[in-house]
């Protein structure tokens, strides 16, 4: 085990690769004018200005593996080094889970052990969202075995278990591996999993197949010591789909298909985005991106991070801040001369989607199969569910199935005659490929019931809201998906503000002296779609609340109001934009 006091190694930030140009013009920046440094490897050196640093040099997350096998497993939760625990433990896609019974008004007082569990959440990384049946049916075998039958859908398309021991890791990774899966560098300052299409290979309408490309970058860095040290997480999009359905709005570096006049088909590079307490949409460096450029491309986006990035400050520290410093011109200009030594040619924007990029419903494929967008309710299954899922793809011809950026399942190669039996099937376990409106578009995120972050339960809230507003607003006609986003806490893993309508975690006073759980409101936030011609952040209006018990009455106001005021076309997000504040709440 590591000794966090012994002398920390000097560490590669790959400044030895870049041209000799590049190093020249490092050379002649002029000095940074403020008086303390940002921790910028390439700037101020790679002495670590923070504990996280200081760990993260002396043994990186990677390593923990070998101690979790060889020691933690073996003696148990009681012998996990603090560090491990708290810090490189993640690398693995492990996080301790909230302790039961702590309710949301100690989230911020008390501390991270004393909100711990003695159990973890798993997550399984998903690249593209590609899995076959045979590994769906680990899955769930493993959730059945070590999680209590837990297995939540991510926005991310990773699938998360609950209620894991340490005891039992060794086991479970043998059989996940087995079939071709992992959680390396799930979590973590690292690059985490490669959001892919849905749909990739498969939907007829598609440009461009990013499959191979997702698969390069997973051999290529996943989990390597080259970026297994970056100043925060980076996220990463690619899709080959017009629809436009991997949210590269909001990811640290976004491939968007795009049909260049001169050069065919490639794609659109977007960088910079994020959510979190600070939002910030991704933006276009105006540059096309071949398919065969797309590994280094990625690569160089990457080691900017990893060598400019702020580390001094974990709460400055993702790709966005850089961005804004820098703005999008310095931003390629380095990528090209210090990472690339080459110009990228520009390209032109990706034009707006004409269709939903959830996938739900059925969909021919290229080969004249059927794809089929089925929706859970918030992304919550079960191992025994997925299970479920593969016997019943299987018997009806197929073998693979797709996680999305929306906590949605796609399954892919039905035949004609299967369609209808299999979605009747699917529909009995609780996946419905004719979803209502709200069943359709509200996704949550995990929420107090497993998240030490959390203020406030997010699931069967969620879950409640959308079966009564089944009930509600059976019948009415709605000209388009509302979405719905239920975030538990200030922290947007349910992107909150991208959202029609979106609600974070919040106490709100019972009228007794007390608190009851509760939400602020966002309204009229939302991501480029076949109803948006760009992306958007949501609006607040002061004291705008609504506490967990009224969601439903307030979210059926709130769309019969629209619906009544709504002019032409008018979106849900144009009309929340212009409403007057009274016609909010």
């Amino acid at each position: 085990m590591p000794n966090e006091t012994e002398t920390v190694p000097t560490v590669t930030t790959g400044a030895e690769n870049a041209p000799a140009a590049a190093t020249k013009l490092a050379a002649a920046r002029s000095p940074r004018p403020s008086t303390r440094p940002n921790g910028q490897w390439k700037i101020d050196g790679t002495e670590p200005l923070n504990g996280n640093e200081v760990w993260k040099q002396v043994d990186n997350g990677l390593a923990v593996r070998g101690r979790i096998e060889q020691i933690y497993s073996k003696q148990g939760f009681d012998s996990i080094d603090g560090t491990d625990l708290h810090g490189r433990f993640r690398w693995w896609g492990l996080y301790t889970q909230r302790k039961p019974g702590i309710d949301g008004g100690k989230t911020a007082t008390l501390e991270p052990e004393e909100l711990e569990d003695r159990y973890f959440m798993l997550r399984v990384r998903i690249d593209g969202g590609q899995l076959t049946t045979e590994q769906a049916r680990v899955i769930g075998e493993v959730s059945r075995d070590f999680g209590r039958d837990t297995a939540d859908l991510t926005d991310r398309q990773n699938i998360q278990l609950h209620w894991i021991q340490i005891e039992d890791m060794p086991e479970i990774w043998r059989r996940l591996e087995a079939v071709g899966l992992e959680t390396t560098q799930a979590c973590g300052d690292v690059p985490r999993v490669f959001l892919g299409s849905p749909v990739a290979g498969i939907a007829a309408d598609e440009l461009i197949d990013p499959t191979e490309s997702i698969n390069e970058l997973a051999r290529k860095y996943l989990g390597t010591d080259e970026f297994a040290n970056l100043p925060r997480k980076f996220k990463t999009a690619i899709t080959g789909h017009p629809s436009q359905d991997v949210v590269h709005e909001i990811n640290d570096i976004g491939l968007v298909a795009v049909e260049h006049p001169e050069l065919g088909i490639g794609y659109d590079l977007w960088v910079g985005g994020a959510l979190s307490t600070t939002p910030r949409l991704a933006e276009r460096l105006g540059a096309f991106v071949a398919p065969d450029q797309v590994s280094e491309v990625w690569r160089g986006v990457v080691s900017i991070f990893r060598d400019y990035g702020y580390r001094r400050l974990r709460g400055k520290a993702r790709l966005k801040f850089l961005l804004a410093e820098w703005g999008t011109d310095k931003f390629r200009r380095i990528l090209e001369d210090e990472y690339l030594g080459y110009t990228l040619p520009d390209g032109p924007a990706a034009p707006r989607p004409k269709t939903q990029g959830d996938h739900i419903g059925v969909h021919k494929q290229k080969d004249g199969r059927f794809y089929i967008g089925l929706a859970p309710f918030v992304g919550r299954i079960s191992g025994q569910t997925l299970t479920r899922v593969a016997d019943l793809l299987e018997a009806h011809g197929s073998s693979r199935l797709r996680t999305t950026p929306h906590q949605k399942l796609v399954v892919l190669d039905i035949a004609e005659e299967h369609v209808e039996p299999l979605i009747a099937a699917l529909d009995e376990i609780g996946l419905s490929a004719r979803p209502s409106l709200f069943r359709r578009s509200t996704i949550a995120c995990t929420g107090i019931e497993f998240c030490k972050l959390a203020i406030v339960e997010t699931k069967q809230t969620a879950t409640d809201a959308i079966l009564e507003l089944e009930k509600r607003l059976a019948g009415i006609d709605a000209p388009h998906p509302i979405s719905l986003h239920v975030n538990g806490c200030p922290n947007s893993c349910a992107r909150i503000q991208t959202a029609d309508i979106g609600l974070k975690g919040q106490l709100l006073p019972d009228g007794n002296g007390g608190s009851t759980p509760g939400f602020q409101v966002h309204l009229g936030g939302g991501l480029v779609s076949a109803d948006r011609d760009e992306a958007g952040l949501g609006r607040t209006v002061r004291g705008l609340k609504v506490t967990a018990e009224n969601l439903a009455d307030y979210v059926e106001s709130l769309v019969l109001r629209f619906l009544a005021a709504r002019t032409d076309d008018e979106t849900f997000a144009q009309w929340a934009h212009r409403a007057d504040e009274e016609d909010l709440k």
